[in-house]
């Protein structure tokens, strides 16, 4: 019989994109695919668009605020699927996208996860940035996350398919994080499966710079969350491979976070910075423009960032 894939799509104020994100999963060519919408307590006319496609198969699953993590899990226990396509209700997939990794997995083994090309938009689709060719390609477990870990690689959520014996063994989504929840996650699915398998047929779509975007926040909880969520992508990688290679790549994965969240949060940055030189130290510059660069060359990184933010430079 032909495998079912469940699209799963938590869905929290996300009426201005909904549609356009459900057309594009009931799309799909494959020929059996569930939707599953799970409103994550949402206040504006999300669940009211939502409704509109119940005629055309779309299930709708409701639950009280209380995050996309927790959304994703709920309809992982709604979903009948042997497949798993994951998509944020503000995201898209090309028409042919879950029949290209099916396909792929098929002939390569559901033991395998599949990823395809990802492209960030943010009106026009058909003017998506495909700019991370440098993770367009098979990877080991171990060498996909020294890719994200050491070189800041990432692939976003609809970009995978993963069969549903893969996500049984990486576990559920963790419900403590709010930022960097899916680069946790899929470190946990890319570490269950034999291999990262790269489909060069299928595209997903990222739709990035949003006002109001989650991955923008900057307060006291969406920090600790993303130095949570790489204090865990560091474990799970050490548990796989503790060798050389990976104390390097980590070193300089906690040294990347110390310049993405100072001076916001000292105490987070000295726990990072002691974590860098358990690990043997990192050579990794922070990304500044030119002005801070010669500034900083007088004043040290820290002190030049600070001056940063009360000046224009």
């Amino acid at each position: 019989m032909t495998p079912l894939v469940s699209i799963l799509i938590p869905s929290y104020n996300s009426g201005r994109w909904l549609a356009a994100t459900l057309e594009s999963a009931l799309a799909q060519t494959w020929p059996r695919c569930e939707i599953i919408i799970v409103d994550d307590g949402s206040t504006d006319d999300s669940l009211t668009i939502a409704r509109r496609y119940e005629s055309r198969g779309v299930r709708i699953a409701i639950q009280t605020n209380a995050g996309a993590s927790a959304a994703r899990n709920h309809g992982l226990r709604l979903a009948l699927g042997e497949f798993i396509q994951f998509l944020d209700a503000d995201d898209l997939l090309s028409p042919e996208k879950i029949t290209a990794q099916v396909g792929l997995l098929e002939r390569v083994g559901t033991d395998c996860v599949a990823t395809c090309r990802w492209g960030r938009f943010a009106g026009d689709p058909g003017a998506a940035a495909f700019v991370d060719d440098a993770v367009f390609r098979d990877f080991g477990p171990a060498d996909w996350l020294l890719a994200h870990t050491g070189a800041a690689r990432m692939m976003h959520p609809a970009a995978w398919l993963v069969p549903r014996a893969v996500a049984g063994r990486a576990g559920p989504w963790d419900e403590t994080l709010s930022l960097n929840d899916d680069g946790e996650y899929f470190a946990r699915v890319a570490l269950a499966a034999r291999r990262i398998a790269f489909s060069p047929a299928g595209a997903s779509f990222y739709r990035s710079a949003l006002p109001g975007s989650l991955s923008r926040r900057r307060d006291r909880r969406a920090l600790e969350s993303v130095a949570h969520s790489v204090e865990l992508i560091a474990a799970h990688l050490r548990r796989a491979e503790d060798s050389p290679r990976v104390r390097h790549s980590l070193a300089d994965y906690w040294q990347r976070l110390v310049y993405e969240i100072y001076p916001d949060a000292p105490d987070l940055c000295h726990r990072a910075e002691s974590e860098v030189r358990k690990l043997g130290g990192s050579g990794l510059l922070p990304d500044m423009g030119s002005r801070e660069r010669l500034a900083a060359q007088v004043l040290g990184w820290k002190l030049a960032r600070r001056l940063r933010l009360l000046v224009s430079f």
